[in-house]
């Protein structure tokens, strides 16, 4: 066994994860320690090193800032108040403020997917709607946006661009951003968190140290240290293990968002700061946008959810049926995909908010139960969360107070609770519980929870327990039984995945692939969005227990991989494959695995830290 010794680094404050809250927390915090005293010294010292200013360091799993791929909407309110007197629309590259907002109904002009008796009855309201526009698009135009979802005067921005933004103006302040750097979990003591501790190098895949290249990942102790790691990074996961949820909680509500960035063609009129939200195609639960930016392009992509009942969920392929509904082809046709991407959302809001501190730690972000899942809103939530928990800091080190549980829930916690936020959170708990039942409650439900304040009685459930097998799932649905057949067995023998079998048997007509918008799944790897790891670390996807994957028939997160990372095994009865290669970090898996962990409500896939992901430029 390899005896290299661990090595231990100091620091005061210690941040997993750079998305949206932590640059929240550090552009609140950086400024701050940036002070000094009438004599020169920090206003602000550190305790690990006397006489230098507090010293904070973020660790972030992808190789730069700006990899991240998405799409933002957002009112931004707590984003600009971060930086009073700034244009953010001529300060963040690639922003533009949101001029047009639109929120379409698409009709299934295929009559592929699955509408049951109310989503059908949404589809004759819908089409009764002869004072809508939008008809020759086979689609509906709602003539206003409901006010919860109203995002005018905010903006439109490139996740990419703006998270290399928003590092930039951390890093002006002395604080550092050490991209590439995956934490692997939570030192724990006792029940107290010390500090992080990154991810082991020099290892086989399945984490096996190699003899003369093995380092084991760095321990990094600290008097805080702050989990904005995300609603799937390893440390959050970590702690809701050992610490649980709070009573009555849940994390059952979940997305998987499929996002393109698309060069437009020379004939859209599309003007930048245009925003599209859809809904009714490919399937009734599949929702849809697109936003432009400045210089033609646009990010666009779908989400596709839980309540899909149904072990196939191609993201990818309903993606681009969603491109070439009427409604958005007429704006993209004869456009280029400059880079894809896909990412899980935590979507129970308040309801899934886990313990927001303990001794010695804090959650902020989306980790911490900050989706408006009524607004469609994330980023600027994200963002508040990060400012409030810097400023607690900031008074908690004014009054000489150590980082322990009572300590942050009096400040953190209370100002959370206090917050604007937490009222825009609370309105929107329990807005997603209708579609739980059906697309149609769900509409029902969206609507009288934001417009009345009426939260339907139906309760979410894990997303494993509500995966059918494929014979029910295709009850109601057109199906070409015998080309289902044949497609099955030839997918099998192939051992490729089922979802273009049945998708095919269903009539979904095949996808026009012309090698600039269209592109065949692996072209795409290889595009704006390409996608490696660095050698030498562990596997992140793993199984607790492979027996309940050698009995498991649904093979969901084989149907759901956003990048086909996870395939069939080479042998019926196997374990899933996995090529970190393909993977890019959505986390899709974990919460589409079909199979529960006896005595528990998650599945059975095992998502740790890992190095790679999405690399691109375009974003």
């Amino acid at each position: 066994m390899d005896q290299t010794e661990r090595q231990e680094m100091q620091t005061d404050i210690a941040v997993a994860g750079f998305g949206p809250a932590a640059a929240g927390f550090l552009a609140t915090i950086g400024p701050e320690l940036a002070k000094t005293r009438e004599d020169g010294t920090p206003l602000y010292e550190s305790r690990v090193m006397p006489g230098c200013p507090l010293q904070v360091v973020c660790y972030e799993r992808a190789d730069d800032p700006g990899f991240g791929v998405s799409g933002i909407v957002t009112r931004g309110e707590a984003i600009k108040a971060s930086f009073p007197g700034l244009d953010l629309a001529k300060e963040i590259p690639n922003a533009v403020e949101v001029k047009n907002e639109k929120l379409a109904y698409l009709f299934d002009g295929l009559g592929c997917s699955k509408r049951s008796f109310g989503t059908k009855m949404i589809d004759l309201a819908f089409k009764a709607g002869f004072f809508m526009k939008g008809g020759r698009w086979n689609a509906r135009e709602l003539p206003f946006i409901p006010s919860f979802m109203d995002k005018k005067p905010g903006l439109v921005l490139q996740m990419g661009s703006f998270m290399t933004w928003a590092a930039q103006k951390a890093m002006e302040s002395g604080l550092m951003i050490m991209p590439g750097t995956p934490v692997a979990g939570p030192i724990f003591d006792g029940d107290r968190v010390a500090g992080l501790r990154l991810a082991d190098q020099g290892v086989e895949k399945d984490g096996t140290p190699v003899e003369g290249a093995y380092m084991p990942g760095m321990d990094v102790k600290a008097a805080l240290s702050v989990v904005a790691d995300g609603p799937v990074g390893a440390v959050g996961r970590a702690l809701d293990e050992k610490y649980g949820l709070p009573d009555g909680h849940h994390a059952y509500d979940w997305g998987l968002g499929m996002k393109a960035v698309v060069q437009l063609p020379e004939k859209c009129e599309l003007e930048p700061g245009t925003v599209l939200h859809t809904m009714g195609f490919p399937e009734p639960e599949i929702f849809g946008f697109m936003y432009v930016y400045p210089n033609r392009t646009a990010a666009l992509g779908i989400f596709v959810s839980p309540w899909m009942d149904t072990p196939v969920r191609t993201t990818y392929r309903y993606l681009q049926h969603w491109m070439m509904h009427p409604y958005i082809w007429r704006h993209i046709e004869g456009g280029r995909l400059l880079s894809w991407g896909a990412k899980s959302i935590a979507e129970s809001g308040v309801e899934g908010e886990p313990i927001l501190c303990g001794d010695g730690f804090a959650r902020i972000g989306e980790g911490s139960g900050t989706t408006d899942c009524l607004a469609n809103a994330g980023v600027d939530e994200a963002w508040a969360s990060g400012v409030m928990l810097a400023n607690a800091v900031l008074r908690l080190l004014r009054e000489g107070r150590d980082f322990t549980k009572e300590n942050l829930e009096a400040t953190y916690v209370a100002d959370r609770r206090a917050s604007a936020l937490d009222r825009r959170l609370r309105r929107a708990s329990g807005a997603r519980n209708g579609f739980n039942k059906s697309f149609f409650w769900g509409m029902v439900g969206e609507g009288l929870r934001g417009m009345l304040g009426i939260a339907l009685p139906f309760r979410s459930v894990p997303p494993a327990s509500r995966v059918p097998d494929l014979e029910k799932a295709l009850k109601g649905r057109r199906c070409d039984r015998e080309k289902l057949k044949a497609g099955v067995e030839a997918a099998e023998k192939a051992r490729r995945p089922l979802h273009d079998a049945v998708m095919d048997a269903c009539g979904w007509p095949p996808i026009p692939f012309d090698g600039a918008l269209l592109m065949q799944h692996q072209d795409a790897l290889l595009l704006g969005g390409k996608v490696q790891a660095a050698p030498g670390f562990a596997d992140h996807v793993t199984f607790a227990d492979p027996g309940l994957c050698r009995e498991c028939s649904k093979h969901t997160c084989i149907e759901v991989c956003s990048a086909q990372a996870l395939m069939p095994p080479d042998e019926p009865g196997g374990v899933p494959k996995f090529d970190r290669e393909k993977c890019v970090h959505c986390g899709g898996c974990i919460w589409n695995c079909a199979r529960l962990v006896p005595g528990t409500d998650h599945g059975n896939i095992v998502f740790r830290a890992g190095s790679g992901g999405l690399h691109s430029n375009e974003n």
